[in-house]
This record gives C-alpha cells, structure tokens and sequence, in this order.
C-alpha cells in the first residue's frame, strides 16, 4: 500500500498534469478542436483519479489523528 507522501506526490503530479492539458487544449481549440477534445477528456479522467487520491488522502491523514 503506498505511503501518504506517496500519495501526496502523485496527487501533485495529476495536478501538474491536468494544469498542462488544460493549457494546451485551450491553444488547441481553434485550430485543432479533434485534438483539443481528446486532451479535455484525458484532462476529465485524471481529475476523477485525482478525486479519488484525495479521499484516500483525507481517509489516511484521519486515521492518523
């Protein structure tokens, strides 16, 4: 089972990477909007894992206070 800085590095690293699909599907939109698309749908499913990380997140910092 991964640690809770474990967990709080990758929730980070989901962020990061949300944050650069976002700005690229944003540049995207008017030239490529296929293309802009598919990275607000990639950018969609990372945010779920990321939810999902943060209620891991919050349910390990509980059981330790």
């Amino acid at each position: 089972m991964p640690t809770l800085a474990q967990k709080n590095g990758s929730l980070h690293i989901h962020h990061f990477y949300i944050g650069k699909l976002k700005a690229n599907q944003e540049r995207l939109f008017g030239s490529d909007p296929e293309l802009a698309q598919l990275l607000d749908n990639v950018a969609a499913v990372l945010s779920e894992h990321a939810v999902a990380l943060a209620e891991d997140i919050a349910e390990m910092e509980g059981d330790e206070g």
